[in-house]
């Protein structure tokens, strides 16, 4: 544990073999929700190097320098759409929200003066949502801000949303059935009973948001990211999870027959009382998810990580059960 008195000192980081120098506060006080925030917040031991006192962090070094720059002064730096791409790993990485707001806002305005064809601006759409009875179905509005709006109950269906940032967004009961919001921005928004059947999101970000009892059957939600996402009670069948990250998300009660969980990430998650009937786990991430009452008949994971793995105390299946999981 790390004393009080060196709250104030300096940190020595080795990211991936690039070295840097920092100190608490600049690690804490942006961003005091972030991974980064907890490693230094004191309540943790921290593995450091005997010689020079480096704390190794597992992770490509190229774009820290951006991550401290942002942590110390809060300007999003200027890189090119590949560059924001990858910073924007990192910050989902460390769960810096305000970093990644602030790239998706520079990455919306670059997009918007490039004109993606968006049919409506944003002005456009507030004197639309003023009418009882809102539709949007079919209408091309990718790359616009919607942050933020009064979306509850409007219908998106068919819609091209392509890098739409919807973050905080009350999208209640809203539709999105068979819309192409491929890269879209969902952070912090309100999805509660929302319709995405069909939807394309894939790689879109959904950390934080409120996905309540929201029906996601067969949609394509390939590398999405739904950390600390509210989804329980979602509709979840045949929809493609490939490559998702759903580290802590509450999944309880959730109902995933038939979802596709390839390299899925559920660390931590809350898959309690979960419809996993005949699921394919034998790829995913599970270590530190909650089990308790998940319906896991006929899954495929192996015997040994049922039995011993680090869930397996709150794995409740009947005996007759375990013959349904692979043995391989």
């Amino acid at each position: 544990m790390m004393k009080d008195s060196d709250l104030s000192s300096l940190i020595r980081l080795n990211i991936g073999g690039k070295k840097f120098c920092t100190t608490i506060d600049t690690l804490t006080c942006r961003e005091p929700d972030s991974m980064l925030a907890a490693m230094f917040s004191g309540r943790h031991t921290l593995c450091q190097d005997s010689e020079k006192g480096y704390v190794f962090v597992d992770r490509d070094g190229k774009h820290f320098r951006h991550i401290l720059n942002w942590l110390r002064d809060g300007v999003v730096p200027t890189l090119t759409d590949s560059g924001y791409s990858e910073l924007m790993r990192e910050a989902e990485y460390y769960q810096l929200l305000g970093l990644i707001e602030g790239i998706s806002s520079v990455l919306n305005k670059r997009k918007e003066d490039d004109d993606l064809g968006a049919e409506l601006t944003r002005t456009d759409i507030i004197k639309c949502i003023q009418s009882e009875r809102v539709r949007f179905r079919g209408v091309n509005l990718s790359g616009l801000d919607l942050s933020k709006l009064d979306l509850s109950f409007v219908d998106f269906s068919f819609a091209c949303l392509k890098s739409v940032f919807f973050s905080r967004a009350n999208l209640q009961c809203a539709k999105f059935r068979d819309v192409d919001a491929e890269g879209s921005i969902f952070h912090n928004a309100t999805l509660r009973e929302c319709e995405f059947t069909g939807a394309n999101l894939r790689g879109a970000l959904l950390a934080g948001a409120n996905l309540q009892s929201a029906n996601l059957q067969d949609a394509c939600l390939i590398d999405c990211s739904f950390c600390g996402a509210d989804l329980r009670s979602a509709h979840l069948q045949t929809a493609d999870l490939t490559s998702a990250n759903l580290e802590g998300a509450n999944l309880e009660g959730a109902n995933l027959k038939g979802a596709k969980l390839s390299n899925a990430n559920l660390k931590g998650a809350n898959l309690q009382r979960a419809y996993l009937r005949h699921v394919n786990l034998r790829d995913t991430h599970l270590e530190g998810a909650k089990l308790d009452g998940a319906n896991l008949l006929g899954a495929i994971r192996s015997v040994r990580y049922i039995l011993e793995g680090p869930c397996s105390r709150k794995i409740k299946v009947k005996s007759n059960e375990y013959k349904q999981f692979s043995l391989t």
